[in-house]
């Protein structure tokens, strides 16, 4: 009876992960369709850092809450955290919100697809690092994702890279976003043994914080903040409260209950919402 028991809670609790996974996915779509272009005249380096800024100052309260559990966390954790902020937090969102930017040239459907492509560099990761198994029909799917992933940013041709290619372009931006993401759920797997969720997405954004700030500041790109207008304050804030800090929060919440490989299955959420949004926002649906 004790082992059905067991049995049963971990079912739950995985069921649990899965849903609050799926649902920070869904609210990445939407801040990817309707929040991230309102902010298409700005630098994406001083979106990500503007972003990240506002919510550590939000979080802030936790550091002084939690800080005695930061003299548990050892080299590889404090590595871990390292690699999430600059994979996921800097490269991976940077990469994303230029390919959304693109706004205006081509259907942000088909960028969200291609950054779904995600799965297969988050499954070859935890092969790798996390020891998850990595399968045969894993690679027979992965190689049909990648023909698929063609066929939906170019058709049947090849892609234009001459003439700057707006499609082309913003592919290329997904990918990297794909990589980025796609390794970091992994790296935020191991980031999270031995802390809590809380403390985990405040030093997520507080190391992202710092590393884009490093990267403005050698780009000596601070006056720009000048130009940014009172709607897009609004906007960051917007992103702030709703798609930025509490849905890395929900989205570690629902990480720390299912396997990364799991995880990043969930996280596919985010294209079909993004396709929904897409049709009733912008008007665009994909082709057959």
């Amino acid at each position: 009876m004790s082992l059905i028991n067991n049995s049963s809670q971990l079912t739950r609790q995985s069921f649990k992960g899965a849903t609050f996974v799926s649902f920070a996915a869904s609210l990445w779509a939407f801040d990817g369709i309707v929040f991230r272009p309102l902010l298409v005249n700005l630098p994406v380096y001083l979106v990500v850092f503007i972003e990240s800024l506002i919510v550590t100052l939000i979080m802030s309260y936790l550091l002084f809450k939690n800080y005695k559990n930061l003299f548990s966390l050892n080299i590889k954790d404090w590595l871990s955290f390292l690699a999430v902020s600059i994979l996921g937090g800097a490269i991976g969102t940077m990469a994303i919100t230029k390919a959304f930017f693109y706004v205006n040239y081509v259907n942000l459907s088909i960028v969200v697809f291609i950054q779904k492509l995600q799965p297969i560099f988050a499954i070859t990761f935890a092969t790798i690092l996390l020891k998850e198994k990595l399968t045969v029909s894993f690679i027979i799917w992965a190689i049909i994702a990648l023909i698929g992933t063609y066929l939906i940013a170019f058709g049947i041709n090849l892609p234009s890279i001459s003439n700057g290619d707006k499609n082309f372009e913003a592919t290329l931006f997904a990918l990297l976003a794909a990589f980025s993401f796609g390794s970091s759920t992994v790296f935020s797997k191991r980031a999270l043994r031995n802390v809590s969720v809380e403390l985990g997405t405040y030093l997520r954004f507080l190391i992202t914080t710092l590393v884009m700030f490093v990267v403005v500041t050698s780009l000596s790109r601070f006056k720009i903040i000048s130009e940014i207008s009172s709607f897009q304050i609004v906007v960051f804030i917007l992103i702030a409260f709703s798609t930025g800090g509490p849905a890395i929060l929900i989205y570690y919440y629902g990480l720390k209950r299912v396997s990364a490989s799991v995880a990043t299955i969930c996280e596919l959420a985010f294209p079909l919402v993004a396709v929904i949004l897409e049709y009733f926002l912008h008007d665009k649906i994909l082709s057959g």
